[in-house]
């Protein structure tokens, strides 16, 4: 019995429970097809395309260490599944479970072609991998994102892919960089040293969850000091959140309306004239990463402040994400939107700014034009006295009035919570977790669950 094994967002060899679960059934063809139609998608980048393809040149290597050749195919994946299926007789097609529309389709035509289907659940126990692959497979090549159709995208500080940084960013967590803690994970300056920094491979599958957790078992084991075993325990509670979170796919909002394209420029480039915005925004296009307070903060202003449309902006910023994972990232959108359940808070972006940069070192790192602004109006530009020879020539004017801006906001989503007979939400002490949507909230709190 010959399996073919289709992988997704499972780009590993270790710890994967469909290569185990085929290879024992028979000999294993593993397979992963470059959809053009799923690049081409709105919330899709070259960013992606650089991280996948890193991963699957990683895999391919350890693959063929344990003789089983990775079959790349660009198209369609029915077509390209019909034509393997033929030349080398294969019986079963196995997957992991990823709920998309692509996964139904195939599944849909290997059992009427006769073939049996197989998709296990993320969740999964994997057995130790021995396998044997089929005689005769090529393995293909990776195109180029050019051959994808995808735009240039510049993103000079993103994470490398593949199992191997995988392995070295868990290792770096799991010995020095869980103990600073929550505070430190507020801010992306400190959160590059604190945070787990594991979200993109998650989201690409060369790390497993399940093997992170283990991983953290382990190290506990070894009773670290306290400060050190908190980050590791709250790291495992958000990678089980996480697993629940991506059970129930979220459908993309419908388009409400046209969002301003100046504004959605203006927002994407980080020129929208508030600083900390701006600041967080172009550390985003360099790195595709956030934390979580920061993400909130983006998604949140783009929505509310700035009045872009939540599937333009979603789309956005899903673009620039690395670590974009589908079904979380689309839940968040639509609870900032006021589509979900629990109502979002409207954050204050300068405030924040004033808060979480106190010394506007991250600001300033990314806004160098703002070199000349005194600090106590680095995140209020427009108050300086200076700001006529600035705004408007070096840095942006405010595209708009911060304050007037969220006001308006705030009215929108009370009118629009009567209208479907939902109570106002109640007021809440201006802490900093009533600034940062979700910074502490166990109420689908991370956006992307940023680990």
């Amino acid at each position: 019995m010959n399996v073919l094994v289709w992988l997704n967002q499972d780009l590993r060899a270790e710890d994967h429970p469909a290569l185990a679960f085929a290879a024992a059934r028979g000999p294993v063809l593993p397979l992963y097809v470059v959809d053009p139609d799923h690049w081409a998608s709105p919330d899709r980048s070259a960013r992606h395309w650089a991280f996948c393809s890193e991963s699957l040149k990683d895999l391919a290597a350890a693959l063929a260490a344990l003789e089983l050749p990775l079959a790349i195919r660009v198209g369609d994946p029915v077509p390209v599944m019909e034509r393997l299926v033929r030349a080398h007789r294969i019986t079963e097609i196995v997957t992991q479970q990823a709920g998309s529309a692509a996964e139904s389709r195939v599944a849909e035509w290997a059992r009427a072609s006769g073939l049996r289907w197989t998709a296990l659940p993320a969740d999964t126990p994997a057995a130790p991998l021995t396998a044997r692959g089929i005689d005769g497979v090529s393995t293909g090549a990776l195109p180029l994102a050019r051959a994808l159709r995808l735009a240039d995208d510049p993103c000079p500080h993103r994470q490398p892919g593949g199992r191997s940084a995988a392995l070295a960013v868990l290792e770096s967590f799991l010995t020095s960089r869980a103990a600073p803690g929550l505070p430190a994970q507020v801010t992306p300056a400190g959160a590059e040293r604190a945070s787990p920094r594991l979200s993109a491979h998650l989201a690409f599958g060369t790390l497993s969850a399940s093997e992170v957790i283990t991983a953290i078992d382990a190290r506990l084991t070894d009773r670290p000091l306290p400060q050190m075993a908190s980050g590791l325990r709250a790291t495992q509670s958000r990678l089980l959140a996480r697993a629940t979170a991506m059970r129930s796919a979220e459908a993309f909002p419908r388009r409400s309306a046209e969002s301003d394209a100046a504004r959605l420029a203006a927002w994407g480039a980080g020129e929208t004239g508030l600083p900390y915005l701006d600041a967080c925004l172009r550390y985003l296009n360099a790195t595709g990463w956030l934390p979580h307070a920061a993400r909130s903060m983006v998604l949140g202003c783009a929505l509310h402040h700035l009045s872009l449309d939540s599937r333009s902006a979603g789309e956005a910023l899903a673009r620039r994400l690395t670590d974009y994972t589908p079904s979380i990232h689309w839940a968040q959108v639509r609870r900032h939107a006021g589509l979900a359940e629990v109502p979002p808070r409207i954050c204050n972006p300068v405030r924040l700014g004033q808060t979480l940069d106190p010394d506007g070192s991250f600001t300033r790192r990314w806004l160098p034009e703002l070199a000349p602004v005194p600090d106590a109006l680095l995140q209020e530009p427009w108050k300086w006295s200076g700001a006529p020879g600035l705004l408007g020539r070096r840095y942006p004017e405010p595209v708009v009035d911060p304050v007037s801006a969220a006001r308006d906001a705030r009215n929108r989503l009370t009118a629009s919570r009567r209208a479907c007979g939902t109570p106002p939400p109640r007021r809440l002490r201006p802490t900093l977790s009533a600034l940062i949507e979700g910074s502490r909230s166990p109420q689908g709190g991370q956006l992307c669950f940023d680990l």
